[in-house]
């Protein structure tokens, strides 16, 4: 589990494994976490390469520079899964991203290679779905949704209207609640030039709980983290609830409406919010 005295994660910037000359430029970015993908970005045939490109860089980056990555490794199932492992335990990778999750098997294997790193797991199947409250409870230390693979796997259409991602949304949502994990890291939106669709996407994913986001682009980065922080007007009103509830402990009243103690928590987890 992440310390809960630091900032969660809010944007995870995919670099693809085999480029490693955009590795530190990523990281100039402003994103919370990197993600050094050895998978979908990668061709078969760059896999070994981008494998050794991702360890070397690793082995002579910074503390803090390290603790910044995340390598998203290939599947379990792929022919490329061992080796990404026996790569990253050589040089101690701090975090990996296991795709395609379907299993609390995956994960505890993905630990047994490489103790003491974070394991993300990302769901984007109906099995993985099936099968989210398991991974979730199997050590993950935080789950991610892999909206554009799921609906590639049901076969559904989330071009123009995503509201088919719902109901596997609210599981991933509810297993990390249960679990006690961090709230899950929403997927990707592919339009690189459209930040009316980034802001929609993260705000349908912020109504299921989703607290995070994966980004493809550097400049997606900035508006999510904009939009994740309070606004003016939700810490004044957050402010006016806490006095309030000073005035009167248990029967204040603020703008109509009963100031009860979830809307005092409310208040204080969006000040809480401000100050990181």
């Amino acid at each position: 589990m992440p310390d809960a005295m630091l900032p969660l994660p809010r944007t995870y910037l995919f670099v693809p494994g085999a480029r490693p000359e955009r590795f530190d430029k990523a990281l100039a970015s402003g994103a919370d976490r990197v993600v050094l993908d050895l998978e979908d970005a990668v061709a078969a045939d760059d896999k070994a390469s981008a494998r050794k490109a991702i360890a070397t860089w690793l082995q002579g980056a910074s503390p803090m520079d390290r603790s910044r990555i995340v390598v998203r490794i290939n599947d379990a199932g792929s022919p490329w899964f061992t080796a990404d492992l026996a790569a990253l335990a050589d040089v101690r990778a701090d975090a990996v991203l296991l795709p395609k999750a379907e299993s609390a098997a995956q994960v505890a294997e993905t630990q047994a290679a490489l103790p003491g790193a974070s394991i993300l797991a990302l769901i984007e199947s109906a099995r993985g779905v099936a099968e989210v409250d398991r991974i979730a409870a199997a050590g993950t230390q935080r789950l991610v949704f892999g909206t554009l693979d799921f609906a590639l796997d049901l076969d559904m259409d989330i071009s123009t209207d995503a509201t088919g991602l719902g109901y596997a949304a609210s599981r991933i949502a509810i297993a990390s609640r249960l679990a006690g994990l961090p709230a899950p890291v929403a997927g990707v939106t592919p339009q690189l030039d459209d930040e009316a669709r980034l802001l929609s996407d993260l705000a349908d994913a912020r109504r299921f709980g989703f607290g995070a986001k994966l980004c493809i682009h550097p400049r997606q980065v900035q508006p999510i983290h904009v939009a994740l922080h309070p606004g003016a007007a939700a810490l004044d009103w957050a402010q006016r609830v806490l006095v309030a509830d000073a005035a009167s402990p248990g029967a204040a009243r603020l703008d109509g409406r009963m100031v009860d103690r979830p809307v005092v928590l409310q208040a204080q987890r969006t000040l809480a919010l401000a100050r990181t």
